[in-house]
């Protein structure tokens, strides 16, 4: 494989891994390497990357304004479909892969490379994310995995390698885990949070105030929705970039959207993570308040039983997958009513809905008040409640003779 490989295309964050792996590719293949950094609103991070990858020995470096593209195409499908995993990661990373995957795939195909290259370990998810979508978009591409089969065994590893080629890395020995971040969220792992006891430092924190250091008055916003997907924010129509990005502004200065969980990651293993998602959390709470009044009864419960599972399809890497796309469309299908605005109040880390109003909503006052009204006989109520518990009566009967 080392003597096929002429040009790599390498997934590149300027982050630990991939910095090593820029200088570890040319060394070890001989090859041309390619960066390539999808910006998906990491922000300063991405401050210096040209300069530093070219330093480094790549023969070019691309920095792809993904932003728009990422939660258009991306976040926006995922919040219609109301997925979260395993009841509490709104898959910021996850939802990231794909996006960054394919666009790699055709910088690979415009540059004529034969081979792409990422970061990811092979303990993880990302692994998965990556080369499912290279196979899915280049079925024969070479992929190389530098995780899988260099000699390094540890990030104190990689921290020493960088520091003996004089590499530099924004990862330290104080401060030895991983984060990751886009308009979505941002994650951290590994290192001082690998203990599941331990409590994150305050100090990692990056989008969100602490709960306890957030205004002591509580933030009201409304957020109306076309078809599931979110237009405006306080009667303000932006664009999707913009409207995630204006909520997490609000969402982290109320210190919504801190996530620290235990999950169960898809190669077997179990793994904690720590996640700011604020505009994420923002839009699932305000897109369920929206759907309540909106979604017929059973067409919500069959999406609801759905949700593990396409939550699983873009957490496992599948997004790309003839499954996930026909259930996309099921998900959107649904989602065709779903316009209306919905009110939260934002106070010290709690997200609650405090309104929802849809010209399309289908609670009516007539038929729910608890008062007098014109429209329902209480009556129907018992044949109704003695037919569905007729199955439960006869299986009583039966259990009443057998016993006799």
């Amino acid at each position: 494989m080392k003597e096929g490989v002429k040009k790599v295309v390498l997934a590149y964050s300027g982050g630990l891994d991939t910095s090593v792996i820029l200088r570890w590719l040319i060394d070890t293949y001989g090859c041309e390497v390619v960066a390539y950094a999808a910006d998906l609103g990491q922000g300063e991070e991405l401050e210096g990357l040209r300069e530093k990858g070219l330093k480094s020995g790549a023969s070019k470096v691309y920095i792809e304004d993904l932003r728009e593209e990422f939660v258009r195409d991306f976040v926006f499908p995922m919040l219609r479909a109301n997925a979260v995993y395993e009841g509490g990661y709104l898959m910021g990373t996850s939802i990231a892969r794909p996006l960054i995957a394919k666009r790699q795939v055709e910088i690979a195909q415009a540059e004529g490379a034969d081979a792409v290259s990422h970061g990811a370990t092979g303990k993880g998810n990302d692994q998965v994310r990556f080369e499912m979508t290279y196979m899915a978009l280049s079925p024969f591409i070479k992929i190389i995995a530098p995780w899988k089969i260099w000699d390094f065994k540890s990030r104190t590893d990689l921290i020493q390698y960088a520091k003996k080629h004089g590499i530099p890395i924004p990862v330290t020995q104080e401060k030895p885990y991983s984060s990751d971040r886009n308009l979505l969220h941002i994650s951290f792992e590994g290192g001082i949070l690998e203990d599941p006891w331990a409590e994150p430092p305050e100090d990692i924190y990056v989008l969100t105030r602490s709960p306890e250091e957030a205004p002591d008055k509580p933030l009201y916003v409304e957020i109306d929705f076309e078809g599931g997907s979110p237009i405006a924010v306080n009667g303000k129509r932006m664009l999707p970039a913009e409207l995630l990005s204006e909520l997490n502004r609000l969402g982290g200065e109320n210190g919504i959207g801190r996530v620290d969980m235990v999950e169960n990651r898809y190669v077997g293993m179990k793994s904690r993570g720590v996640y700011e998602t604020p505009g994420g959390t923002i839009l699932h709470a305000a897109h369920r308040a929206v759907e309540s009044i909106t979604m017929d009864r059973e067409v919500m419960h069959l999406r609801d039983s759905l949700i593990p599972r396409y939550a699983e399809m873009i957490y496992y890497g599948y997004w790309f997958s003839p499954e996930r796309e026909v259930l996309q469309k099921m998900m959107d299908e649904a989602q065709r009513t779903v316009n209306g605005t919905a009110r939260l109040k934002l106070f010290k880390g709690n997200c609650t809905v405090a309104g929802r109003k849809s010209a399309d909503s289908l609670y009516s006052c007539d038929f729910a008040t608890f008062e007098e009204d014109q429209v329902y006989d209480q009556k129907d109520a018992a044949g109704f409640i003695r037919l569905n518990a007729l199955r439960l009566r006869i299986r009583a009967l039966v259990k009443e003779r057998l016993c006799k």
